[in-house]
């Protein structure tokens, strides 16, 4: 393992170098995450009309809690019945008690740091018009795939990546750990592209609004995130304050942690409804996730079932 893990930061030296000159500097700005208005603690549809509201409906329709079909209500402050039951879609998903209500718990848990994946894909299925995510209970796992179970080719266990010129090096080998930590327990293999455009998994730092369709937040809000079978791109945040390894504080997230968790919505994992899991939505500074977790393993087996 550790020859291994040698000759891939050899591997990845030689490909990143010529690129160094061309990385943008991380962390130039320090944003302040903007939390939810206090006076919304308590809100429910028996108030009507909330100021404010729409904030919580923009933050439910990002993860995947609204269908298009609402699209019209969501700039309002309408507390509604569409906002009741997106909101107890939540609390359910995120193991909160489900009661329509946005009580203080209910908003701590969506002014959390989280990766930018839905954890419902109900908007996003319905737009490209297929059914709803997969949701799979295997005795006490409880795991999901993206849309229509979306995984590699049949049969194609062995997969390349590849960093794109922005990517800091002192974070590639946290991404050959998490790698390998997935190649320990599934039936995929990894190694590193001999040729950036071939590459199936490119891994990069973004900011801000980088092309995709979804933007990042700055420091403290969305982490990163990345898109599942065939696609394969990996995007981390480059705004927010990464732990190298040895340096994890109570002021910074665990990269290897976040990487872990990325590279598994890159294989076709969606957001366990386990906190403990890797592939749990939420993250926070100080925390270590960098073992996989039955739920993430059973996850991935099933994900290589024909």
């Amino acid at each position: 393992m550790a020859a291994k893990l040698c000759l891939q930061l050899f591997l990845l030296l030689a490909f990143v170098t010529p690129h160094l000159t061309s990385a943008r500097p991380l962390h130039n700005h320090k944003s302040s995450r903007l939390l939810f208005p206090e006076h919304l603690i308590g809100s429910s549809k028996n108030d009507s009309i909330v100021e404010g509201i729409h904030k919580v409906k923009a933050y439910l329709q990002r993860y995947g809690y609204f269908s298009n079909e609402n699209e019209n209500n969501l700039s309002t402050d309408a507390f509604d019945d569409d906002l009741e039951s997106a909101i107890k879609s939540y609390q359910k998903f995120s193991n909160l008690k489900v009661s329509g209500v946005l009580d203080r718990e209910t908003l701590q848990q969506m002014s959390r740091p989280r990766c930018g994946v839905a954890d419902n894909f109900q908007s996003v299925a319905q737009q490209d018009g297929e059914n709803n995510n997969t949701t799979v209970q295997i005795g006490g796992s409880h795991f999901m795939f993206f849309p229509g179970k979306g995984k590699w080719p049949y049969r194609k266990w062995h997969l390349t990546y590849g960093f794109v010129h922005n990517y800091p090096m002192k974070h590639a080998a946290a991404v050959v750990r998490a790698f390998d930590k997935w190649a320990a327990n599934s039936k995929f293999t990894f190694s590193l592209a001999w040729r950036i455009q071939t590459a199936d998994i490119l891994l990069s730092f973004e900011r801000g609004d980088h092309g995709d369709g979804k933007p990042f937040d700055g420091e403290g809000g969305i982490l990163g995130h990345a898109f599942g079978p065939i696609d394969g791109r990996v995007h981390f945040d480059a705004d927010e304050q990464w732990a190298e390894i040895g340096s994890l504080t109570n002021e910074n997230f665990d990269f290897e942690s976040v990487a872990l968790h990325e590279i598994g919505h890159a294989l076709g994992l969606g957001h366990s409804i386990f906190p403990s899991a890797v592939m749990w939505a939420n993250m926070e500074t100080g925390v270590n996730k960098t073992e996989l977790t039955i739920d993430d393993i059973e996850g991935v087996h099933a994900l290589n079932d024909p």
